[in-house]
Order: C-alpha cells, then structure tokens, then sequence
C-alpha cells in the first residue's frame, strides 16, 4: 500500500500522521512528540492502538529522528510515497503546495530569520524525511499562504514604502489551520461559512484571523510570528520603543530575541510555565494576572476583527487551548452580549460543538492542519 507522512514541527511539538495515499486520505496512523526539552514524550495513535513512548531529553531534531524511527515498524510492508511538510515561512514567493528541492530549501533558509521558533525545524524535518525516504515527494505547505491578497491596509506598516516593497510586510501565520477550518464550516455550517467570520486559533501559538466568505482579510499576526496576542512564550504585540529601549539599555539583539520569543507571553508574566493547563490549576496571582491579561487581548482582538469585517456572522475557537479550555472560552465571551454573542455554559463546559445561546454562533471546532497537508500531498502525486 502506498502512503503519506506528514510532518508539522512547531515551536514545542511535533505533530506526525500516516495516511493512506487516496484522493481523500485515510488516516491510519497519528501522534505526536511533545514537551520537547529535558522530558519528551512520544505519543502514537491507531485502531484501538495507544502508546506514549519516553524518548528523554530532545530537540526538534531528536523529536523528528524518533517519529521515523518509531513508525517504520508500522508501516510494514507499506510503501511512503510522499511527505507533507508544515513550513511556516513563505515569504512573497511561496503561495501554494510546493515541491521542496534544494534550490526551494535554500530560498527558505533565507526567511528563517523571521521566524526563528520554526522555520529552522521546519526545514530540518525536511532534510530528515528526504534523507529517510529519498524516494518520496516532498511537498511544503506554508501558513502565510491562506493570507495572501490581504488588502494594503491590512498589510502595510506606516513605516517608509520601500521597505514594504522590499518585504516589510503583514504575513499572517497559522494559515493551515485556518484552510482547514473554513473548509470544514463550508462542508458542515455553508451559510456561516459565506458570511464574516472570526476565527481564534489559540495554542501555545495563537492568531485570530477575520474571514470573508472563506477568504482572510485581516489577522492579528504580522512581519513575524510574535505579533498580536500574547502566547505561550512569544510576548504577542509589543510597543517598538520598548525594543528601542532594550537596545539603549545594552541588550544585543540576540538577547532581545531571545526574550520575545522564548521568555515573555504566558511563561514571562506568570514566571511559573507556558502551559494554560498549568496556570489554570494554579494558585498564584501571578499565574491569574497571565491569563487575565491574555484574556484580554483576546477579548480586544475579537473587537477589532469584527470592525475590519464590518460585523461578524460567527465565531470559531479551535486549536489545543481553543478547543480544550472551556474556562478561556468562557472568560473571553462572558460580556459580549454588545456584539450579540451569548455563552451556553453547560455546552461549553462540555467542549460541544455549537456553544452559544442564540445570537451569534459560536463553534469549536477541532483543527487538523496534518490532514491539509496530506491532502496537498495526495493532490500533488495525483
């Protein structure tokens, strides 16, 4: 049997699936390496088939090397015929499923400066997956894709022009999720589907994206994956002279780095971790000012993606924390009753579908960025 793997390395997980190569892939296999760093977990699922494998101290590298390693008894005497890779970068040259071969990579490298958490990783379980099925197609899919046609005003900076025209600009990240959700609600709620829809992918990673008739419009991310809301350790939007203030202050800007990206959002301001689930159960106020604080701009980016669409016709959480996390659901939408948005509470407490009380319709629904990449991949072989 012929099959695709998928690989999507984000900034503290690696997703994998297995899925048989038809024109809708079937999945067969899925899991993913979490917590990467001193305790890494490996997790696989099937039919009726669960097991989560110690894996030790990993990086992004370790966590690739041991998906492969572990699925290869699986696949049996099935055949990788192709291999659908996340790459969050594209810059303004790629906008769709790409073959990836060394003249693609190398135009890669150069954007992953603009998105360090990733891009490198990216990129390495490409390297990884070519050398493991050198045979395979190797397609890359890119999260600024679904973003591009965004009207000037949505992509500009008031900063001089040329730097627009030299790149400077909003990309907007996220983007497979974001496919994957508009064409779920185009199968499942057509009507909601066609009208203006705020979509908030919330994660250790989080955006919220305003969508048009299945088009995006406008999104809370920009030049970079640190813009918007605050996330698990990325600051979210940030004055420029505070960095203007760093740099007078001496920090270089590899340090600089490092804190926006590494050491601010959730685990800077409750200094105990990045993990909603852990600041949940916490006790310390410090742990209820972060999510205070994240609520917040949440709640602010609602407001603005509902005046870019000029209304809003219904609103979707979906990602780890959007889909699993009543409690933040619950604190964002308490009180917008001004916008016609009214909270179930027994149905959100029970994870449902629909969650609102007449009124705007509010959905969570699961994303599944793996299979937007198998399907590409699948499109790409055929």
């Amino acid at each position: 049997m012929q099959a695709i793997l998928t690989l999507n390395a984000g900034s503290s997980t690696i997703k994998f699936g297995v899925y048989r190569a038809d024109a809708e892939p079937e999945l067969l296999w899925h899991g993913q390496v979490d917590n990467l760093g001193p305790v890494t977990q490996l997790q696989i699922n099937g039919d009726g088939f669960h097991e989560t494998r110690e894996i030790g101290p990993a990086d992004h590298a370790a966590g690739v090397a041991a998906i492969l390693q572990n699925i290869e008894p699986l696949l049996q005497s099935d055949l990788i015929v192709g291999v659908g890779h996340r790459i969050v970068h594209g810059g303004q040259t790629f906008e769709g499923p790409t073959v990836l071969d060394d003249h693609v990579l190398a135009q890669l490298e150069t954007l992953s400066s603009l998105a360090p958490l990733h891009q490198p990783h990216n990129l390495a379980a490409v390297r990884a997956a070519r050398t493991a099925f050198p045979g395979a197609q190797q397609i890359g899919c890119f999260d600024t894709s679904f973003h591009v046609g965004h009207p000037f005003v949505n992509d500009a900076f008031a900063i001089p022009r040329r730097f627009y025209e030299k790149g400077v600009r909003r990309y907007g990240f996220h983007g497979l999720s974001y496919d994957y959700i508009t064409g779920k609600m185009a199968e499942d709620f057509p009507d909601l589907a066609a009208g203006r829809v705020v979509i908030a992918h919330l994660g250790n990673g989080a955006s919220m994206c305003a969508v048009a008739n299945g088009k995006s419009i406008g999104s809370t991310m920009g030049f970079s994956a640190l813009d918007g809301l605050p996330m698990g350790t990325r600051c979210g939007q940030l004055d420029p002279g505070v960095l203007l203030y760093l740099m007078e202050q001496g920090h270089s800007a590899e340090a600089i780095t490092h804190i926006l990206y590494k050491k601010s959002g959730l685990l800077g301001l409750s200094g105990i971790s990045h993990d909603m689930r852990t600041l949940l159960e916490s006790d310390d106020p410090h742990a209820r000012e972060a999510i205070d604080y994240y609520v917040f701009r949440i709640r602010r980016e609602l407001g603005a993606m509902t005046a870019v669409l000029g209304g809003v016709d219904a609103v979707v959480f979906c990602g780890g924390i959007g889909e699993n996390a009543a409690p933040i659901r619950q604190s964002v939408l308490d009180g917008m009753g001004f916008l016609n948005i009214h909270l179930d509470a027994e149905a959100n407490a029970q994870n449902a579908t629909a969650i609102s009380d007449g009124g705007i319709p509010v959905l969570v629904i699961p994303t599944d960025e793996e299979r937007v990449l198998a399907r590409a991949v699948a499109k790409a072989l055929s």
